[in-house]
């Protein structure tokens, strides 16, 4: 009989009574049943015929029926190579037309077999998700699965990697790491994925012998350099004299020694005025330096007269205050280098006798006491500017490949940088290494710390994590950003330290609840914690430096002000970072910490069928047919696929049962705590506040957060203080006084000042028209790139000084508002770009470590650094148009 015929008969056998079909089917949720003689098949046909596709067929694709090839296309040829494929292929609701004509073409010879009949049904969709398969159906994937798949071993991004071809399907386990928010006390560091390589067996390349050796020899050798240079060097010890200026005389100093070198550097003591205000008096001392080429005896009126004397300096000229001041002005320090040319300098070391003495005079008609330091053999900036970059690289060096902890890296670097100043001849005292630290960063630190130990003990932290979890629905984004946002308004009232230490907690809690990997999410809301401390002059220490500074005040820099300029850029500055991650993490299984099993089976899926699709040579348009079929089925796979990996949502169901676990486990655990500590968080950020107005300002940070401490303690009553300081992040409090340190030598090497000249140089090069421009750009750039690597505290302390100096020029004609809000902009946003560029970084990294997850200085990097360079250049275009454009200021 004639194939077509055949098929048309069966067309119109599938458009009968139902009455005829009805009693051959047992049930239609089972599979059907099919006998020799055949006579399910009318009832098979019809399940999948038109009636179903009425039936199911709704809008948005609720529910419908997908035909991929028409049964009309369906040939001989094409029958027989869909006969060839796996019972799985074959089996598909895709393949629906092939079945339905091997179907009616099994009922009209009577060679019908069990296994190729299953029931026929549509394609249906819920959403983009498939309906599971039943027990059969999985049963015949394994099957196929025993025949297709091979040896894979599943990475951290759920990618499978061929190992070989076997019969049964063998899946290496990937490490699970799953644990509570503070089960890992200490540096207990779970293996990372990264860590387990192909054999399921931990990376051990650090402990290679050439490596632990190599590491330990370039140790050794750095710490004999510096054993050598400070035991040869001594302290130096510059001790003040004390000297008192006559009105209308010059008072000479004759300086002990030759100088060692060609600069000597000077610094006085007095009633000075401050360089802002050095244009309101007509008062001033005038300093220089002279060579005497022979000895001189007898008084000093004898020096005063000889004409062998030769002034071998520029003058340097220093505002007083006037003479009725001298008993309430408050006394001021101030410097100066004196570089003496090469001529004069041989000319002295030739000449027998020769002497150098400093020459001191005043204008005013009162006497005036004076305290002088001198130093004949100062550091060679030029040197030491080479000197400073070397130990910043070598810091970098050993953090970023982690070759030992960042916190002996900063101490080995700062170690370093001081023997370094001893073989310039400029080691300093430990007095000096002391007065380097920032003690009031370290005493709110570890009050900060302490504060947040003891909040842990009520339990508020896992609460929020159960709020937060319940008001976003168990959706990823809708969770980071919530986490993100509350973060940038926490830290515009609260220091960015302070920030990180109460979100840090929340944020591992979240993420394990939803099996995230915390790392990044970690990192994001460090990052959001530097933004959001831009916004205030409270917010971030550089803010702090910027308005305590008298100039900047006097010129309308006011707290609200400066609010309102920087509130819109931040709010861009959001936007763009929050458009940055999503982009970053377009892949939501990079978020996870393991792949979801359905989307493990879809890729699976994918493969199996784009591997039956390759198997078919395409030499005919009947193998053709076969091969665009199973083609599309893949192309639908790859959607739903697509789909799922980018939706970010916890299912329903798993969402309302871990909801519901959550919220019986972590209610509060110490309410009368909770309440105790609540009352001193109030009364430290009071004491913030108060701070930020110079008519109260009385404590600073450091003091009232450990004022709070204190209080806390004793209306808690706490008497285990071993169980509060264990809790205590002392590497990180070390890592910060050593970074202090550091930053202090290489400031007194020139690096800082070196960068200073080099920014004011390139703004004055321009012409006056593109001056402002400029200036914003050069400012913000310079102070964003070098807060990345350099802390911003002396980086800002340094910019400020020539944003106020280029504000005093007026011949340069720059506004003094937008170069100050470029400054407040570059520092805070810059310590996004590394791990050591902010405070709050470094603490996130301790956090993350206590709890069980490491990220290094390179993870952060990969991140931080794009979103810095991309929110400082969104930054540069906001102020551009705010303030040369519209001239907002």
């Amino acid at each position: 009989m004639n194939y077509l015929n055949n098929l048309n008969v069966f067309k119109r056998r599938r458009n009968t009574s139902s009455t005829d079909s009805s009693s051959a089917v047992s049930s239609p949720a089972s599979p059907a049943t099919i006998d020799a003689a055949g006579t399910s098949a009318g009832a098979a046909g019809n399940e999948a015929g038109t009636p179903r596709r009425k039936k199911t067929k709704k809008k948005k694709g609720r529910k419908r029926t997908i035909s991929v090839v028409p049964i009309s296309e369906v040939t001989e040829a094409s029958l027989e190579l869909w006969r060839t494929l796996p019972p799985k292929i074959r089996h598909d609701p895709s393949m629906v037309s092939f079945q339905q004509v091997e179907l009616e073409h099994a009922r009209l010879h009577g060679d019908c077999h069990e296994d190729s009949f299953p029931e026929i049904q549509g394609l249906e969709e819920d959403d983009g998700e498939e309906d599971e398969e039943d027990e059969d159906e999985e049963e015949e994937d394994e099957e196929y699965e025993n025949e297709f798949i091979t040896i894979n071993v599943t990475n951290e991004e759920g990618q499978a990697k061929e190992i070989g071809h076997v019969k049964e399907k063998k899946e290496i386990p990937k490490p699970h790491v799953h644990h509570l928010a503070g089960h890992y006390i200490g540096n207990i560091t779970p293996p990372k994925h990264d860590d387990i390589n192909d054999t399921g067996q931990t990376n051990l390349d650090e402990d290679h012998p050439f490596r632990k050796y190599s590491k330990i020899i370039c140790l050794f050798i750095t710490w004999l350099l510096i054993m050598s240079f400070m035991v040869v060097k001594d302290e130096k010890m510059v001790e003040p004299k004390h000297l008192s200026i006559s009105p209308g005389k010059t008072k000479a100093y004759i300086l002990p020694h030759l100088p060692q070198s060609t600069r000597i550097k000077v610094t006085l003591e007095g009633t000075f005025l401050s360089e802002p205000y050095s244009n309101i008096t007509e008062h001033y001392l005038e300093v220089y330096l002279q060579m005497l080429s022979s000895t001189l005896e007898g008084n000093s009126s004898d020096i005063y007269s000889s004409s062998s004397a030769k002034n071998i300096s520029e003058s340097w000229y220093i505002p007083i205050v006037h003479p009725y001041l001298f008993d309430s002005a408050p006394i001021v320090k101030e410097q100066r280098l004196f570089d003496i040319i090469d001529s004069n300098y041989e000319q002295l070391h030739q000449t027998n006798g020769g002497l150098v003495r400093l020459m001191i005079r005043s204008n005013i008609q009162a006497s005036m006491p004076i305290a002088i330091r001198y130093d004949q053999s100062p550091v060679n900036r030029d040197v030491g500017v080479i000197y400073a970059a070397f130990v910043l690289i070598f810091l970098y060096v050993l953090i970023i490949w982690e070759i030992v902890h960042r916190t002996f890296a900063a101490v080995i670097a700062s170690t370093l940088a001081i023997s370094i100043l001893a073989a310039l001849n400029d080691r300093p005292t430990m007095e000096d290494i002391i007065g380097w630290i920032d003690v009031e960063t370290i005493l709110l630190l570890f009050s900060m710390m302490i504060l947040v130990a003891i909040l842990a003990e009520t339990g508020i932290f896992d609460y929020l994590s159960v709020y937060i979890y319940k008001i976003t629905n168990g959706k990823i984004w809708s969770l980071i950003h919530c986490l993100c946002l509350c973060t940038v308004l926490i830290s515009s009232f609260l220091d960015n330290v302070t920030t990180v230490l109460l979100m840090a907690p929340i944020t591992i809690r979240l993420c394990e609840v939803m099996d995230m990997n915390p790392v990044p999410i970690l990192m994001a809301i460090t990052v959001h914690a530097n933004i959001g401390g831009t916004t205030t002059p409270v917010g971030d220490p550089p803010n702090i430096i910027i308005t305590s500074n008298q100039y900047i005040l006097k010129h309308g820099v006011t707290f609200l002000t400066f609010t309102a300029h920087m509130l819109v850029g931040v709010i861009i500055v959001v936007i763009t970072t929050n458009i940055h991650l999503r982009i970053i993490y377009k892949n939501i299984n990079h978020l996870r910490m393991h792949e979801p099993k359905e989307l493990k089976e879809l890729r699976r899926n994918i493969k199996v069928w784009e591997r039956a699709a390759g198997k078919i040579p395409p030499y005919s348009k009947d193998a053709n047919i076969v091969r665009e079929t199973l083609m599309k089925k893949v192309k639908l796979l790859r959607h739903q696929y697509k789909k799922k990996m980018t939706k970010g949502t916890v299912p329903e169901d798993i969402y309302r049962s871990t909801l519901e676990e959550l919220q019986r486990e972590h209610p509060i655990k110490n309410r009368p705590l909770l309440i105790k500590s609540g009352v001193v968080c109030v009364f430290i950020v009071s004491l913030f506040f108060l701070e930020s107005i110079p008519e109260l300002r009385r404590l600073s940070s450091g003091w009232a957060a450990l004022l709070g401490v204190v209080l806390l303690l004793i209306i808690s009553d706490k008497n285990d203080m071993d169980a509060v300081l264990s809790r205590v992040e002392w590497p990180t409090l070390l890592f910060f006084a050593a970074m202090f340190t550091l930053m202090e030598a290489v400031e007194r090497m020139g690096l800082i000042d070196w960068i200073g000249h080099a920014t004011e140089t390139i703004i004055l090069s321009v012409s006056e028209d593109l001056r402002l421009a400029v200036a914003i750009v050069i400012i913000l750039w310079i102070s964003a790139l070098t807060s990345a690597f350099v802390d911003s505290i002396p980086v800002t302390a340094m910019m400020v000084k020539i944003v106020v100096a280029l504000s005093e020029k007026a011949y340069l004609g720059l506004p003094l508002q937008p170069m100050v809000w470029a400054l407040a902009f570059g520092p805070c946003l810059g310590g996004n770009g590394t791990l050591v560029g902010a405070s709050a970084n470094v603490i996130c990294a301790g956090i993350a470590e206590q709890h069980g997850y490491r990220f290094s200085f390179m993870d952060y990097f990969k991140l931080g650094f794009p979103i810095m360079l991309v929110s400082v250049l969104v930054t540069t275009g906001y102020l551009i148009m705010a303030h040369v454009v519209f001239a907002w200021h």
